[in-house]
C-alpha cells in the first residue's frame, strides 16, 4: 500500500529523477536510483527514466538523457561538437595508433595478460599499459591462475563513459573508436580480427 500524498509524490518522481541524474558527477544506475529514492517503486523510477529518455530526445534541447556505462547522465548533442569546442580550449584526450590498437585488445578480449597482449601485437606494451592504466581507461583484475601468475587487464567505466557506452555489448569497431577520438590521419588499415569472449561482460562497478 502507497503511504499518503502518494500521488503528488508519482506527480514529481521525474522531476527528482531529473534533477539526481543533473548533479550526479558519473551516470546514475537504475539501482542506484533505487536505493535514493526508497520511497517509490522500482518500475515507477523505471518509467520516469523512459519517459525522461523520450522526453529529451523530441524535444530538440541542447542536451539529451543517455544510458552510458551502466547508468544514466546528461551529455551535449554530439551535432554541437564543433561549437562546444569555441567555448573551452579543453580537447578530448588523443591516442596513438599503438595506444588504440592495445586498448582495443583488452576491450575486445578481457581479461587478458600483457604477454597476450603482445602476442597479439608482436610489440612490447609495457609503457602503452601504464599510460592506460594512468588514464584510468583500464584496470588490473586481478592474477591468472597459472604459472608466474601474471596480472590480468580490463576496461573501466571511465572507458565506457569517455566512448559513450551502455556496455562492452556496445563496442564499436577499431576505426569507429579512432574517429571517436581524433581525425583520422593514417592511411586506411584492417581492423584488427578480434571478438567478444564469452565473458565479455561490462567491467564498470
Amino acid at each position: 500500500m502507497h503511504p499518503k500524498g502518494w500521488m503528488t509524490m508519482t506527480g514529481n518522481l521525474r522531476s527528482v529523477v531529473e534533477s539526481l541524474i543533473f548533479v550526479a558527477e558519473t551516470p546514475l544506475s537504475l539501482d542506484r536510483l533505487s536505493s535514493i529514492l526508497e520511497e517509490y517503486e522500482r518500475s515507477e523510477i523505471r518509467a520516469a527514466l523512459e519517459e525522461l529518455l523520450a522526453e529529451y530526445e523530441l524535444s530538440g534541447r541542447g542536451i539529451v538523457l543517455v544510458e552510458v556505462a551502466g547508468g544514466y547522465q546528461f551529455r551535449s548533442r554530439p551535432e554541437h561538437a564543433d561549437y562546444l569546442k569555441r567555448l573551452s580550449k579543453t580537447r578530448p584526450p588523443k591516442f596513438g595508433q599503438s595506444s588504440l590498437e592495445t586498448l582495443a585488445i583488452i576491450a575486445y578480449r578481457q581479461p587478458i595478460t600483457r604477454a597476450e597482449i603482445e602476442y597479439l601485437r608482436g610489440v612490447d606494451c609495457g609503457g602503452i599499459l601504464k599510460t592506460l592504466l594512468d588514464k584510468k581507461l583500464i584496470k588490473i583484475l586481478g592474477k591468472k591462475d597459472v604459472p608466474g601468475r601474471p596480472l590480468i587487464y580490463g576496461t573501466t567505466r571511465e572507458f565506457l563513459e569517455l566512448f559513450s557506452l551502455k556496455n562492452l555489448a556496445s563496442l564499436p569497431t577499431l576505426k569507429e573508436i579512432q574517429d571517436l577520438v581524433q581525425p583520422p590521419t593514417y592511411e586506411e588499415q584492417g581492423e584488427l580480427p578480434l571478438t567478444v569472449s564469452a565473458g565479455g561482460e561490462e567491467t564498470g562497478e
